[in-house]
Formats: structure tokens, C-alpha cells, sequence
């Protein structure tokens, strides 16, 4: 993988292609058992000092696109608190020592989104011991691929949109109270909002809610000075992947279906969560940004 993601270089070659070897991994999954290891711009991402003195919390920060935005976040002079799942805590250990090293303030709260007194718990600690809260990013997500509908289970329906939607809200819910004017919700959809796979039968419609929720959202609290915008990533190199969220035969083809011909990595997702925290971005909101190796949306 290139140490320098700003140097100009050929976008198809500038990150590993397919083929990958199969490795499934239980449910969450962790990114430094992925062979390739996701880059998630830990020797590579630069800060400009963007979000200085900015106070996010991020959902999924052990891993993933999560993780990258985290870190981004740190770089740019955020002080950063990550939710993960327990069975994620040597991800996120990692993740604790990056925000670190940068003179940031890092905070770890471990817990399932599931729970909507968790989600609750998990914005005031944010908000306590970060000193307030100005940035959300919603990131956290479960997929799992599922061949037929005849096996599709409605525990994992429910699981599935707690996990994904439920979340969204009980979080933007407990948040909203506590972000002052210039604050930022960044919330994290797919590709498979517009193009659903078969296999994801559950998760797709999940995504296409976020996009429609955050529309909606965006709407209602535009005139409090809040702004909320979507990332809708295609095929990226996590752990959601490689642990159940797609078959390990597609895994080892995993993104030579879109016309870049690869996955995208982490790192290459974390610019936009920065532009749309920033107030670079200030005209925007409302919107959804795809970053889908070529598969464009409508």
C-alpha cells in the first residue's frame, strides 16, 4: 500500500486489487486480522488543522471507516470519543494511542447501539468528558449476507435496523440538545441505498432510511445552525466484510465489480467526513457524497 496518499499516482494501482485469500472472521470482525491490513491513513493522513478545537464522537471508531475518520479527526485538532463493541477493544487500543499521540483528547465507551438507553449513555459520557460535544459521526453498521429470504430470520431483520437506523436516531436524539450552532452530523449510508445487492436484503433498506432520515433531519434543524450530510461509501476493505457481511468467495473478488476494479480503503473515505464536519462545508446540507470507486449515484 502507498505511505502517501497525496502524492499523485494511478487511483486503480494505488491500493491492493483482488484477488484476496478467504478469511472469516466471528462477527464484529478486527481490521489487524484482515489480510491485506485496511489502511485506515495511520502513516499517510495529514492535518490542516480543520477541526481545531471541534469535540466529535464517532460510532465504529476501532475500525473501518470509523476508525480513518477518527484519526482524520485527531490530525485535524479534534478532541475524539470512539463507541466499538467490547470484542473490538485491541482495535480500538490502537485507535486510543493515534488520537494520543497527537495531542488529542481520546475517549473510549464501549457498548452495543442496540440499546437505546446505551446510545443515551453513550452521548452524555461523550458530552461529560470531552468538555461538550459539536460532531457526530454515525459510522457503526451491521451487515451480514444472506443467500434467500427463506433464510433471512426476523431477529437478524430487527438486529439489523437497531443496529443501522434505531441507533441513528436514539443518537441524533441525545445529541441534538447539546450541539451548539456551526455543530455537524455526519451520518454513514451505502452505495446499496441505489443499487441493493441481493444478498443484503436487510441491510440495503437500512441505508436507503439513513439517506431519507438525514434528508429529513436536515430540514428540521437547519434553522438551530446544524447541519447533517450523508457519506455513501461503495465496497470498502473492513472488517464488515470479512466477518459475515459477504461470502468469502465475493470476499476474495471483494470490489472488482465496480470499474476501479478494487476496494476502496478506509483512508480514501476519511477526507469527506472532514470536509462535511469542517466549516469548509458550510453551504452544504442536506446531501449525500458518494465515494464508490465509480459506481456512480443518481
Amino acid at each position: 500500500m502507498t505511505s502517501n496518499q497525496y502524492d499523485m499516482q494511478n487511483p486503480l494501482t494505488q491500493y491492493p486489487q483482488p484477488q484476496f485469500p478467504k478469511q472469516l472472521q466471528p462477527v464484529p470482525g478486527l481490521a489487524s486480522k484482515m489480510d491485506p491490513v485496511p489502511d485506515h491513513g495511520e502513516t499517510s493522513y495529514r492535518g490542516l488543522g480543520r477541526l481545531k478545537g471541534r469535540k466529535a464522537l464517532v460510532t465504529g471508531g476501532d475500525s473501518g471507516i470509523g476508525r480513518a475518520a477518527a484519526i482524520a479527526f485527531a490530525r485535524e485538532g479534534a478532541d475524539v470519543a470512539i463507541n466499538y463493541l467490547p470484542e473490538e477493544q485491541s482495535d480500538a487500543d490502537e485507535v486510543m494511542k493515534l488520537i494520543e499521540a497527537e495531542g488529542r483528547k481520546a475517549v473510549a465507551i464501549p457498548g452495543d447501539l442496540k440499546s437505546e438507553a446505551f446510545c443515551q449513555e453513550l452521548v452524555a459520557k461523550a458530552n461529560l468528558d470531552l468538555g461538550g460535544l459539536d460532531l457526530l459521526a454515525n459510522v457503526a453498521g451491521r451487515q451480514k449476507s444472506v443467500e434467500s429470504i427463506a433464510e433471512l430470520t426476523t431477529e437478524q431483520f430487527d438486529e439489523t435496523f437497531k443496529t443501522n437506523v434505531y441507533a441513528l436516531f436514539w443518537l441524533s436524539k441525545a445529541a441534538l440538545p447539546l450541539l451548539p450552532a456551526g455543530a455537524t452530523i455526519i451520518n454513514t449510508a451505502s452505495i446499496q441505498a441505489y443499487q441493493p445487492s441481493a444478498t443484503l436484503l436487510d441491510y440495503a433498506p437500512t441505508k436507503s432510511a439513513i439517506v431519507a432520515f438525514s434528508k429529513a433531519l436536515s430540514k428540521q434543524v437547519l434553522p438551530k445552525g446544524i447541519r447533517v450530510n450523508v457519506v455513501a461509501p461503495g465496497p470498502f476493505w473492513t472488517p464488515l466484510q470479512t466477518s459475515g457481511g459477504q461470502t468469502q468467495d465475493v470476499v476474495q473478488k471483494f470490489g472488482s465489480e465496480v470499474p476501479m476494479k478494487r476496494p476502496g480503503q478506509p483512508a480514501e473515505c476519511a477526507p469527506i467526513y472532514v470536509f462535511l464536519a469542517s466549516q469548509e462545508s458550510s453551504y452544504i446540507t442536506g446531501e449525500v457524497f458518494g465515494v464508490t470507486g465509480g459506481n456512480t449515484l443518481p
